[in-house]
């Protein structure tokens, strides 16, 4: 594959304090340190992608533009990603640019919903990617760099700048170095995400979440214990999908390994566990204040048992095993409305051209 770039050559500091200044004062940076993205470290990630430097990826909105993996690139060097992140980075943005996954939505809502990422498949020791302790924030390695680099190219190919075309009232910390996970599929009793998601091996998935929660349940011995906890804290009064319509919205869960064993025993098989999420999730309207049970209404989340359903059938959750040992937790990934999760393989000749226009 060639390496051939085609962007505007700028002169800039080679010093990265000094361009980490640079960048943030011509509105390329986060505010956090970059490297300068010279045209040797950029066509050295452009080559470890395996894909010429001029192939499109994607199409990111709201701007419109073709993200090439130049352009990839270029924001990955700034935000320190290793460059043998650079096929997983390139099936993330291929992700994302599914108009399934609705990133024109994300990029402009008042919410503060970001991409998150769930890589599955040997790619994760590889990379040294996180899924035992703090598997999803905290542990050292390349994730935040990788996540920042998706976050970057966000920014500064699809157009997202907080209070011109987002409009997200408060954001999240995942806005910066974005959320990037991986599974612990040693331990756990279930195929991996991927797999079931129809992409064995090596593969990422995206969701759209508005942050993570924690869910603690200190007293619950049994599968079903553990999932009635877990079902009633995912549909909080204020969640999206309760607010909106449970169409076109995906939950997300991560079980630490220590429950999913135990769920397992009594739930080998994920369409119950996925069952049971959906039933325990539900609400009875009368939960509500009055005024909102027209509007419920109105969303068709009330079914003929007179609960609001945070989800529209069982398969509109999807549970990851991770995290560390020490039992007790779970983690929740509360989902935005009108936005799919998107699976892609990290072998991009399985990849659907991309869709809609740049004009």
């Amino acid at each position: 594959m060639t390496a051939t770039l085609t962007g505007e050559r700028v002169e800039v500091p080679d010093d990265v304090v000094a361009f980490s200044e640079d960048a943030l004062r011509r509105g390329w940076s986060d505010g956090l340190p970059c490297v300068p993205p010279t045209e040797e470290r950029v066509q050295a990630y452009v080559e470890a992608s395996g894909l010429d430097a001029q192939h499109t990826l994607g199409i990111l909105y709201p701007l419109g533009i073709d993200c090439t993996v130049e352009l990839l690139a270029v924001n990955a060097v700034m935000a320190g990603a290793p460059a043998a992140a650079m096929p997983l980075m390139a099936a993330c943005v291929s992700a994302m640019a599914d108009q399934a996954f609705d990133l024109a939505g994300i990029n402009a809502t008042t919410a503060s919903v970001v991409p998150a990422f769930v890589v599955s498949g040997p790619v994760r020791d590889e990379l040294g990617l996180p899924y035992k302790h703090s598997a999803i924030g905290g542990a050292a390695g390349p994730a935040p760099a990788i996540g920042r680099a998706l976050r970057l190219l966000v920014r500064n190919v699809a157009g997202q700048v907080a209070g011109l075309s987002s409009e997200s009232v408060f954001g999240q910390p995942g806005r910066v170095t974005g959320i990037v996970t991986s599974e612990w599929l040693e331990e756990s009793p279930w195929p991996s995400l991927g797999e079931r998601r129809g992409f064995p091996g090596d593969s990422v998935t995206v969701f759209g979440v508005l942050g993570t929660a924690n869910i603690l349940n200190s007293y619950g011995s049994s599968g079903s214990e553990i999932l009635e906890v877990v079902g009633k804290s995912l549909s909080y009064m204020g969640n999206n999908n309760m607010d909106h319509s449970a169409q076109f919205a995906h939950q997300l869960v991560a079980l630490n390994p220590v429950w999913a064993r135990i769920v397992a025993r009594e739930f080998p098989d994920m369409q119950d566990v996925q069952e049971r999420l959906y039933h325990h999730s539900a609400v009875p309207i009368e939960n509500f204040p009055e005024s909102l049970h027209g509007p419920l209404q109105e969303a068709h989340d009330v079914r003929s048992d007179g609960k609001v359903y945070l989800m529209d059938t069982p398969e509109d959750v999807s549970v990851i095993v991770n995290g560390g040992k020490g039992s007790l937790h779970a983690c929740m990934f509360p989902a935005m409305s009108n936005m799919l999760p998107v699976t892609r393989s990290l072998n991009p000749e399985t990849w659907q051209p991309p869709t809609g226009t740049s004009d």
